[in-house]
């Protein structure tokens, strides 16, 4: 089965990249790896704001941890020239949560969004991640993850 029937199979329909807010671009392509810079917990609807643990639920926080998934799998296609076949592995996930100060299941949070990349991308989705809980993040948003991807 190919990546885009995954997607569908899964009801995913990519959004548009999002644009850089700062100095900076959405990707990097070093050889054969990419570096996709963090994406949050946004979408057509206005995303998943606020601090997890306080205004924020735990499933609430895993939902956008998913969102911040399927923004990278738009930026990895982006980085891919629109074939998402290229990606040979998805290498490590840094993900960050905007959390309470007894907010402590900061990785039950991020699997949102690496059990988004094992569903989209198969045992090429098995990859190293950090999970850190954090004061803010940018723009409100309740997570952000970033990647770094091995294509062809």
């Amino acid at each position: 089965m190919t990546i885009e029937a995954r997607l569908k199979d899964l009801g995913i329909d990519l959004p548009k990249p999002a644009a850089a807010v700062a100095n900076y671009v959405p990707f990097v392509r070093a050889g054969n790896l990419v570096h996709i810079s963090g994406q949050l917990s946004n979408d057509a609807s206005g995303g998943i704001k606020g601090t997890v643990g306080d205004d924020v639920d735990l499933e609430t926080a895993v939902a956008g941890a998913r969102l911040c998934g399927i923004n990278l799998v738009a930026q990895i296609k982006a980085a891919c020239d629109g074939d998402l076949e290229r990606v040979v592995r998805i290498v490590k996930l840094g993900g960050f949560v905007q959390a309470a100060g007894d907010f402590i299941e900061i990785p039950k949070v991020i699997n949102g969004c690496s059990d988004l990349m094992v569903d989209v991308f198969g045992d090429a989705g098995r990859h190293a991640r950090s999970a850190v809980g954090v004061y803010r993040l940018p723009l409100g948003f309740a997570v952000e993850v970033d990647a770094v991807v091995e294509v062809r």
